[in-house]
């Protein structure tokens, strides 16, 4: 059984890593975590006693391949409570991720399987992120930063970089969520804002901060 803390430390670590499961420093883990680089250090001699990480002091760590599958489910959880959250109880996409923060630390398998299985075996949760299979398998959907795109791109939002309440209930504003279809007009060359058009044929013109946190896929 892995504490709360521990659980946080391998998702965070699987996070920075990427998909290339890169060394993450000491450092980047301090700064995510807001805690201190010692106890940062402390708490990665732990996971790797437990065989969670390699860890090479001032090199960095990465996890093992039992550390990798572990963050999976971890993650697995927190997505399938975000869909429950959005889909049948009602909660805003803006309010659902520290709840399932909370809830991604339950420790009954059972209870997730069924959890899945009532929501129909979701692929993707509100925010457009992949949600694990129970082998740790997800559905990879090649994306796009709008901001990278010409004008006259068409294609949908599958996700978002910034996902912070305040950025998730502007998007509820303009009618941006995953699934809506998008078409760049025209880039305002002073300061690479875009005008775009929806579909449901509304004209808007979004920031240039707002289109590179935006993912869309053709």
């Amino acid at each position: 059984m892995l504490t709360y803390t521990e659980e946080n430390y391998i998702k965070t670590i699987y996070h920075l890593s990427g998909d290339e499961n890169r060394d993450v420093s000491t450092n980047g883990i301090s700064e995510v975590l807001k805690t201190k680089p010692a106890s940062v250090t402390d708490m990665l001699k732990k996971l790797s006693d437990k065989s969670f990480v390699n860890y090479v002091k001032y090199q960095g760590v990465t996890l093992t391949k039992k550390g990798r599958k572990e963050a999976l489910q971890i993650i697995r959880k927190h997505r399938l409570w975000e869909v429950f959250l959005v889909d049948k109880l009602k909660f805003h996409w803006d309010e659902v991720h520290e709840i399932a923060e909370q809830l991604e630390h339950i420790q009954s398998p059972v209870l997730i399987t069924r959890l899945d299985e009532f929501l129909g075996n979701p692929a993707f949760d509100p925010h457009g992120d992949p949600i694990p299979d129970q082998k740790g398998e997800f559905v990879l959907r090649k994306k796009h930063i709008l901001s990278d795109m010409a004008v006259g791109f068409k294609g949908v939002v599958v996700g978002m970089l910034e996902t912070s309440p305040a950025f998730l209930q502007y998007l509820d504003r303009l009618n941006i969520c995953p699934g809506a279809k998008i078409c760049i007009k025209e880039r305002i060359a002073f300061d690479g804002s875009l005008e775009i058009v929806l579909q449901d044929d509304k004209k808007l013109v979004i920031s240039f901060e707002v289109a590179k946190n935006l993912y869309v896929t053709e």
